[in-house]
């Protein structure tokens, strides 16, 4: 009887156990990204300042952290306060957008860019482009103005 009732058991902790790992499997294929980001190193240019980001709805002004490299690696952090709102990882063909002012993230080929995340993602040839201390980009109804 007790080989019976281990057997019972067993069978339920597979049956509890194999959804989940099965679940956790299939959800971190779908968020982790496997594209290796070039680390910044001390030839990178940085700037930080001030960005305003606006839209019809929203405004919002934060400190930015923007760190490039002459082959095109990017990066660019929104904070404001001790929160960090938004971090952006982008190559020639690739990128990685997380936080909450990114509605929680997306990481893939930058033509394949959900259409909420696409003006950020133009901020890359822009910002590397630009020499000026204030630089304004505009895509579609969104606006973003920095003051380095």
């Amino acid at each position: 009887m007790t080989a019976k009732f281990n057997a019972i058991k067993e069978r339920r902790l597979c049956l509890l156990w194999f959804p989940a790992i099965a679940c956790f499997c299939v959800t971190s294929c779908a968020t982790t990204s496997h594209h290796e980001f070039s680390q910044p190193a001390a030839n990178w240019q940085t700037k930080s300042g001030q960005l305003m980001y606006q839209t019809a709805e929203t405004t919002l002004i934060g400190d930015v952290l923007v760190r490039f490299s002459k082959s095109g690696d990017f990066e660019l952090s929104l904070s404001k306060g001790p929160v960090t709102l938004l971090t952006l990882r982008q190559d020639a063909s690739f990128a990685e957008v997380k936080g909450p002012f990114a509605k929680g993230g997306w990481s893939g080929p930058v033509e394949q860019a959900p259409k909420p995340l696409r003006a950020w993602l133009g901020l890359r040839d822009r910002l590397i482009s630009s020499q000026d201390r204030s630089v304004r980009y505009t895509a579609g109804n969104e606006t973003f103005l920095f003051r380095f």
